[in-house]
């Protein structure tokens, strides 16, 4: 995907997500990226933040998505993160990132990740 981007890598937050009850009763850490490709020419001109996107507003709703919601899936998760962020800025494309760090699967490994791709298109 070609143009501009802001990226807010590697947010963390404890939530309450998964389909087995320990998992929302206890509830565990999750992490999250988001990528928002858009066209930064006019606020990287103007140094004017009224005209680009408040890196401060998109963090507030990741974290009150993955902190006051919950959700079965990290896909959810994914998705109601990309369906705000879409419908309060304009973007071209978002790609949002949930990793659940240390899931138990009988085996070794760091995390479990879901990455989707939206757009104000679709």
């Amino acid at each position: 995907m070609k143009g501009d981007r802001i990226t807010l890598k590697n947010m963390v937050f404890y939530g309450y997500h998964g389909v087995f009850e320990g998992e929302r009763e206890l509830g565990q850490k999750f992490e999250v990226d988001v990528e928002l490709i858009t066209d930064l020419a006019i606020p990287g001109q103007s140094d004017d933040l009224e005209q680009s996107i408040n890196y401060v507003d998109v963090y507030t709703i990741v974290q009150e998505i993955v902190q006051e919601r919950t959700y079965n899936l990290i896909e959810a998760v994914a998705e109601s993160i990309a369906g705000e962020i879409l419908s309060a800025y304009s973007v071209k494309y978002i790609i949002v990132r949930v990793r659940k760090p240390g899931v138990s699967m009988g085996g070794i490994l760091d995390y479990v990740e879901v990455e989707i791709v939206r757009s104000n298109r679709e």
